[in-house]
Parts: C-alpha cells; structure tokens; sequence
C-alpha cells in the first residue's frame, strides 16, 4: 500500500458524517489517508502526539474537522508544520457559524486554510489536500483532472423545464 500523506481527524465520532466527504473524494481520487478522532479537549495528549509526529509519519497535510469551539484545527496548526485544512463542522445550537468563525480567527503564525461549513466543505478540503499533493504527484493530478472534466460534463447545458 502507498504511504499515506493525508490525515482526516474529527473531534469526535459525531464529526464522521461531515468529515466521511473529504475520505470519500480521496478513495475516489485513490489517495490513501488515515481518519482519526483527535479531540482538542478531551484528547488532548492525542492531538500533541499526532501534531508532533505528523511529519516524521510523511504526512503533508491534514485535514482537521471540528464543531462548536473548533479548536481543533488551529491547535493541530499549532503543533506542525503539515499544511492544516479546516472544516467547520455545522451544530444544531449556532447552525455551525461558532465552528467556522473559531477555524477562521487564527493568530497570526498559525495559518489554517477554513472551507466552508458542513458537507460541502470537508468535500474541498478532501480536493484541496488532493490538489496540494497532486502539485508533485503527476499521476494524481491526473485524475484530479479527470474528476475536475467529469464533474463539468455532468451539468446540463440546459435546464429541465418540467422539473420543479
């Protein structure tokens, strides 16, 4: 099996439905990658532990998802210097606004590049991880280029008319 260089982690199992988005788009771009829960508050020697052995593992980038608080995200940026990718992920109490403005407001020296809220979201993270890798990766470009077209042939020129 190819290393993995991608790793998706979540706060808790709740997350998975969000975050099964980005590990779908890379199975289907065929890139490998490990999904964790890493929580921020209740894990917190687990989140030090996967920050600081990122990269000596090989990965490249992480793709970090989180709601309420968020912390996450910014604490991973934190302990690595792996590319972060955050992914507010969308809560019943403030409708995922608390995540995203939590991922979003990093001081400077910590960089977190923030998606959308929900679904969509962890989505483009999973193409925007693929698409930093694909920059050294002929073979996965590619592909991602070919998911790119196929994604464009699949939109009507026109729309249905009797389709309400």
């Amino acid at each position: 099996m190819a290393q993995v260089k991608i790793g998706i982690i979540m706060g808790s199992q709740s997350d998975w439905p969000t975050m099964k988005e980005a590990a779908d788009v890379l199975d289907e771009l065929g890139v490998p990658h490990e999904v964790k829960i890493v929580s921020a508050h209740r894990t917190p020697d687990r989140l030090w532990t996967y920050g600081k052995t990122a990269v000596d593992r090989g990965l490249q980038v992480i793709i970090a998802g989180a709601g309420g608080a968020a912390h996450l995200p910014g604490m991973m940026a934190s302990k690595t210097r792996v590319p972060v990718i955050g992914v507010p992920v969308q809560t019943r109490a403030l409708n995922g606004v608390d995540s995203l403005y939590s991922i979003l407001q990093m001081p400077r020296g910590f960089p977190v590049a923030t998606m959308a809220i929900g679904a969509a979201g962890a989505k483009n993270a999973g193409l925007m991880a693929a698409g930093i890798l694909a920059l050294q990766d002929g073979a996965l470009a590619a592909r991602l280029d070919q998911w790119r077209a196929d994604l464009s042939a699949s939109i009507a020129d026109e729309p249905d008319r009797d389709a309400l």
